[in-house]
């Protein structure tokens, strides 16, 4: 489990792998619905996280991640159909809003004035196409300004971990050529690239100043977390994802 300093007014927690009823390539806490796990072992974890919270399962609401720039203001308790979001804001009590995550950057926002939270799937596609940026939109249309919003970055993927292609860097730079400070060349067709970086630069661009990361690579670090890169690198068939939270408790 590990937590942010500057969302310390606000329950939020990044689970890590550990503390759950998965077995196997999905031990321990394994979160994620659209893995091959047991439905029961991941139902049984699901439940574990609403148990820290002391609030009911049906309070945990799930996205349908696609790594899109999609975004959703949450006004009430959903129905259990798919949300096919990347990021949801609420200004609701008791609704933990939820991010999966097995590499991509799970990302917090919190508007203490307001009391508005935030929560958003951050992968390359979703960070360089909009996602943070959408999310924030909706904070703001709620209410909240810029300057108010405290955000906290989770465990992802690290630079050092983060091979990348010439095709991938283009994509990037093309994009922005000033995006090439977020990639280190290692050959003539392979770079490392900073997901961490890009996201903390993309929301100082957007003048959120209160920022927290919690360096954790979850590539490297399998004892703590679930990782897809890894999974491949290691021809798993599969692979477990962690949960990121954050609620305004009654």
């Amino acid at each position: 489990m590990f937590f942010a300093d500057n969302l310390r007014t606000i329950d939020h927690c990044f689970f890590s792998r550990l503390g759950g009823n998965s077995k196997g390539l999905y031990k321990s806490l394994n979160c994620g619905k659209g893995s091959n796990d047991s439905s029961k072992n991941i139902n049984k974890n699901i439940g574990n996280i609403a148990s820290y919270y002391d609030l009911p399962k049906d309070n945990i609401i799930t996205l349908h991640q696609t790594h899109s720039n999609q975004s959703i203001i949450l006004k009430d308790k959903p129905s259990k159909e798919k949300h096919l979001y990347d990021g949801i804001v609420t200004n609701k009590k008791n609704l933990i809003l939820s991010i999966l995550t097995a590499d991509c950057a799970p990302i917090m926002f919190y508007d203490s004035k307001k009391t508005i939270i935030g929560a958003c799937h951050a992968g390359w596609k979703g960070a360089l196409s909009g996602i943070i940026e959408n999310t924030l939109k909706n904070m703001t249309s709620l209410g909240s300004k810029t300057e108010d919003i405290k955000c906290a970055i989770g465990p992802c993927i690290g630079e050092k971990s983060y091979y990348v292609r010439k095709d991938f860097h283009k994509i990037f730079t093309s994009k922005n050529k000033k995006n090439e400070q977020f990639f280190i060349q290692i050959s003539s067709n392979h770079y490392l690239f900073s997901l961490r970086d890009f996201i903390i630069n993309k929301l100082k661009l957007l003048k959120i100043s209160d920022i927290c990361s919690i360096n954790i690579d979850t590539f490297a670090e399998e004892t703590l977390c679930f990782s897809n890169r890894r999974s491949i690198l290691k021809k798993e068939n599969d692979y477990g994802r962690m949960i990121s939270t954050i609620v305004i408790k009654d």
